[in-house]
């Protein structure tokens, strides 16, 4: 196997190092840190190009905090870098490294890769299953225990070494993964590894156990099969080649008749003629939708956006009639659309001007030409869809205009 050089080179081209801080900035221009950065994108990614060139990068510790994730709100420690350099430095690694990396990524690995997410993943497992009854008569389901944490750094280097031969790609790598003892939850670095970690072991499990339909999710595997002592065997050729990598597979492993037990996996239920959503998932739709509902006019982008990324689930579903019980009396899509659309107005106005002065207000007025109004109580000026405060904007749009005190 041919092995990849040259990597160091392309992450120190200042173009790519643009796109990495802009890419390292989304969600995060209300900071005014990484709006100074971005609106100063070509001097920051001149002395990025600089630390880069001269090796002199040392990652920051991380920051570590805990969130409860996803509708059961369990609980995680996730660890974030800093934004400049580390979290640069990072997406300049990711889109050095994605071109090649993500080419080997075994076909159906459905975790973190993009155009290959959890509706991927549902599409295919959802046509083996109505296409051919007689090798999806069972399922192996299968989840690798700690997963992030128990991947050791060193492991990753050597299987970097064997398809990178650039050092100086090797070096910053090893520098990054040694901050800690497995991979950090929250790192964007760690999903690629992670998915690049279990690479080999797909193919092996596709090749060698001669799994015939074969579907991974980061760390939850799924093997369909026509009887249950293969699956079993196969089981225990899995757990001996993990434990020789690291790992250790949970207790809970399961393995069913699919017209028994329907297979609960990437957040659905897949019978053999339908496709559910997961219970938890339909209760955390619904309370979502009724919440924008009770907000009505005054909704904030996030819930709105939370919602309409909640309506895809049920659209790749077979959920038509709990979506006309239990959702569409409450819901008003063009209500959530506007809110969503405002948000993106205001990031937009801040991208504008963010960074360049306090001054906000005059500023707008002078970029945008916004005419000067009088002044309500409190010093807040009027507009069609802005109002300007002393030292902060806020995009609202305008639907009952406010009596005119004078």
């Amino acid at each position: 196997m041919k092995r990849i050089g040259y990597l160091y080179d392309k992450m120190c081209d200042v173009d790519l190092i643009k796109e990495a801080i802009h890419n390292a900035a989304k969600e995060k221009m209300h900071y005014a840190h990484v709006r100074k950065i971005v609106t100063n994108d070509d001097k920051y990614a001149q002395k990025i190009k600089y630390i880069l060139e001269e090796e002199s990068f040392e990652p920051s510790p991380y920051i570590n905090d805990v969130i409860k994730e996803g509708p059961n709100r369990k609980q995680r420690e996730i660890s974030k870098p800093r934004f400049y350099p580390d979290q640069v430095i990072h997406w300049c690694i990711y889109l050095a490294l994605k071109p090649w990396l993500f080419n080997r990524f075994y076909g159906l690995n459905c975790g973190s890769i993009p155009g290959k997410g959890v509706h991927y993943g549902k599409r295919h497992a959802a046509k083996w299953i109505r296409s051919d009854r007689k090798n999806t008569k069972y399922y192996l389901k299968l989840d690798v225990r700690k997963f992030y944490q128990s991947i050791q750094p060193q492991r990753i280097i050597e299987k970097l070494k064997r398809i990178i031969k650039d050092e100086r790609f090797i070096r910053i790598n090893a520098k990054i993964l040694s901050m800690s003892d497995g991979l950090p939850i929250g790192m964007l670095l760690s999903q690629v590894y992670a998915n690049f970690f279990l690479t080999n072991i797909d193919y092996w499990i596709k090749q060698e156990l001669k799994a015939k339909y074969y579907i991974r999710y980061m760390d939850d595997m799924v093997i369909f099969g026509n009887n249950k002592k293969s699956l079993h065997k196969m089981r225990e050729e899995i757990d001996r080649r993990l434990n020789e990598n690291g790992l250790q597979l949970k207790s809970n492993w399961q393995v069913c008749r699919l017209d028994k037990e329907p297979l609960d996996f990437m957040g659905f239920r897949f019978y053999r003629k339908h496709t559910a959503l997961r219970k938890c998932i339909m209760f955390s739709i619904t309370r979502k939708v009724r919440k924008a509902y009770r907000a009505g006019a005054n909704v904030s982008a996030g819930s709105a956006a939370a919602v309409i990324s909640y309506l895809g689930w049920i659209t790749h579903s077979d959920s038509y009639g709990m979506f006309c019980k239990w959702i569409k009396p409450y819901l008003c899509i063009s209500r959530l659309k506007d809110a969503v659309r405002r948000k993106q107005k205001y990031e937009n106005i801040r991208k504008l001007v963010g960074g360049e002065t306090g001054r906000m207000g005059q500023d707008i007025q002078q970029k945008q030409n916004i005419p000067q109004h009088r002044c309500y109580p409190g010093g807040r000026r009027r507009n069609n869809n802005l109002q300007v405060y002393s030292n902060r904007v806020y995009e609202q749009r305008v639907c009952c205009p406010e009596p005119d005190p004078g």
